[in-house]
């Protein structure tokens, strides 16, 4: 039951690092997320632990963790490797993903058009997470995607800020609708083209946060 428990609570937070939940240089805090999800300190401790070990949090004195603050340099690194990565899984994709995934995706083109146009940041982020997720598991290659979604967790926390400073909203969907068309289609290369200037675009709104943060 106790490993069970650990294993929920493991999901519960790296969902929250892929989706944007929890921000650069916020400190989790096991009882609060405990008391949150109704369960004791101790499986939330533990996964915690476990996403430090990852690299995907950070521990500091007195047992306390909190999710990295990236500056720009890791960043542009980051999403340079990313480019590459989700570039080759969405190509592979492409020849591998079946109906049940089609479905999937044409229903998060949906969902993150609502949470667009009524300003659910939250929904936004979570659905934008499960399309980019499906669509790179469907290309059934085990260690391509345990590097994506290594590279995802250090990144995530930053998404929310999509929606902060200049309104990127109006283009939130245009490339996940071009990259739905091509996989539709079977052509691999045009939906790589498409992830990669969805990567692109909002990685270099992204990075010119970053440079606003360091002045």
């Amino acid at each position: 039951m106790a490993d069970n428990l650990q294993e929920i609570s493991y999901h519960r937070i790296r969902d929250g690092l892929l989706s944007g939940r929890f921000q650069p240089g916020e400190r989790l805090k096991i009882r609060d997320l405990a008391s949150e999800w109704g369960t004791s300190p101790m499986p939330v401790r533990a996964a915690l632990l476990r996403l430090v070990a990852e690299g995907a949090l950070e521990g500091e004195p007195q047992r306390s963790v909190r999710v990295p603050d990236l500056d720009r340099e890791r960043f542009q690194h980051i999403l340079q490797t990313r480019l590459s990565l989700e570039g080759m899984a969405v190509e592979l994709a492409a020849e591998r993903i079946g109906p049940d995934e089609i479905a999937i995706l044409r229903d998060c083109l949906e969902r993150m058009q609502s949470a667009i146009e009524e300003r659910q940041v939250d929904t936004y982020l979570q659905v934008n997470s499960l399309f980019h997720l499906t669509l790179y598991r469907a290309c059934d290659n085990p260690v391509l995607l345990r590097m994506i979604e290594s590279l995802l967790l250090q990144v995530g926390p930053l998404f929310s800020r999509l929606f902060t400073g200049a309104d990127m909203s109006l283009r939130l969907n245009e490339f996940h609708q071009d990259a739905f068309g091509a996989i539709e289609a079977g052509d691999g290369k045009a939906a790589r083209v498409a992830i990669e200037q969805d990567l692109m675009f909002f990685g270099q709104f992204l990075l010119s946060l970053l440079d606003l943060k360091k002045h």
